[in-house]
């Protein structure tokens, strides 16, 4: 699963270093094909090998996961979000069996208990990290919650300079400044919004939509540190684990299944009432389609993410992330009617530039680590630094 979610909730694929090239390792999911016989490109090569396309793939992939998430999970009577996220899982699971046994993946390793042990605690803190996730795009609308989620790379960075001797360059520094800014100003917006949207709106609706407002602001908050916890924790343990791209994926989505199933049982309402009310008869079929659909577009985006760094660059794939924000915000304002207010719109804009200040300052701070000497060991983010110590274990 995770990175499971959007970018949120799925692993994003460390960025290739070392031995992990793209000339060097291909992608396991896409095997490229040169030429017919006869020297003639192949239809599915020139797809397959397109940068614009694995963008648009990938960008498309993000969109659809965040939006299929905030459907499952906005219904008036929705509170199953363990189960939920546990049929996430285990359809993950399924389709990763599935695509190993037909040879579309080919280099995951077979189940380890030792491994699992050591994963399991990791895995624990997905299973906080995706719940609070679900509970903050449940109560908050899509631009706000993305641009919350900009704060996440706040307390990652400043984690990995306490814990591993990072650094936080001017440009990042600024950078965060316009992520805290843009969550201000989506907050303010909202809370306009909630309390003086129209004119008609009564007081008990206004208390009611700030009440809501203030839930999902207290479940961003979680869902932020036990991110930057999930994350920076990863970096300290995939050390001693040699995990490969999918088998990271793996572990996760397996051993966070039994524990979401419990915390489902013990701590969800399964009276057939409540039930009902979850799946209600009208949508029950669409319902369950997105749940579906939620678990395989795991295992798209991972794919996405691995074709779009193999046919351009981490870079390029940086600038995307961070692009690909934008279209992500206005994919709410269009399918979940969010509130489009000046507010709202700056928040977004703001929210939009700092990504590309970020993904610009650890573009320039990657090439002064390479123009310098190499007297010690240059700073890098937790996924690249995850992946470099993976490979030389």
């Amino acid at each position: 699963m995770d990175d499971k979610k959007n970018e949120d909730y799925t692993i994003k694929m460390p960025e290739y270093s070392g031995r992990s090239s793209p000339s060097s390792q291909k992608e396991p999911f896409l095997s490229r094909t040169n030429s017919h016989k006869h020297g003639a490109p192949l239809p599915i090569s020139s797809i397959t090998n397109s940068p614009g396309i694995s963008i648009l793939a990938y960008c498309l992939a993000s969109i659809s996961m965040t939006v299929t998430n905030k459907y499952c999970v906005s219904g008036a009577n929705w509170n199953l979000n363990f189960f939920y996220l546990a049929i996430q899982s285990l359809v993950c699971i399924i389709a990763i069996v599935i695509c190993k046994q037909v040879g579309m993946i080919t280099n995951l390793a077979p189940f380890d208990t030792k491994k699992a042990k050591t994963w399991f605690p990791i895995s624990l803190l997905l299973v906080g990290m995706i719940y609070t996730s679900t509970k903050a795009l449940q109560f908050l609308s899509v631009p706000v919650y993305t641009i919350f989620k900009n704060l996440t790379i706040i307390v990652i960075a400043y984690g990995e300079v306490l814990w591993f001797g990072g650094s936080v360059t001017a440009s990042a520094l600024f950078s965060f400044g316009l992520m805290v800014l843009s969550s201000v100003v989506a907050a303010w917006a909202d809370i306009q919004h909630a309390l003086y949207g129209g004119a008609e709106k009564q007081s008990i609706e206004a208390a009611a939509a700030l009440s809501t407002l203030n839930a999902g602001y207290a479940w961003m908050g979680m869902n932020v540190f036990c991110t930057a916890a999930y994350v920076l924790s990863m970096r300290k343990v995939i050390k001693k684990m040699n995990f490969k791209d999918w088998d990271t994926m793996f572990y996760n989505n397996l051993l966070t299944i039994p524990v979401l199933f419990l915390c489902s049982l013990l701590f969800e309402n399964w009276s057939s009432a409540n039930v009902l009310k979850n799946f209600p008869v009208e949508s029950r079929n669409k319902l369950i389609s997105g749940m579906i659909y939620s678990g395989l577009a795991t295992i798209f985006i991972s794919y996405c993410s691995a074709w779009c760094i193999r046919v351009t660059s981490s870079t390029t794939y940086s600038m995307v992330g961070a692009l690909n924000k934008l279209p992500i915000a206005v994919s709410g304002l269009i399918f979940f009617a969010a509130p489009v207010t000046f507010g709202s719109v700056t928040a977004i804009i703001i929210g939009f530039v700092s990504g590309i200040v970020y993904a610009w300052a650890k573009v320039r701070q990657t090439q002064m680590n390479k123009m310098s000497l190499p007297t010690q060991q240059p700073v890098m983010s937790a996924s690249s630094q995850s992946n470099r110590d993976a490979a030389s274990s």
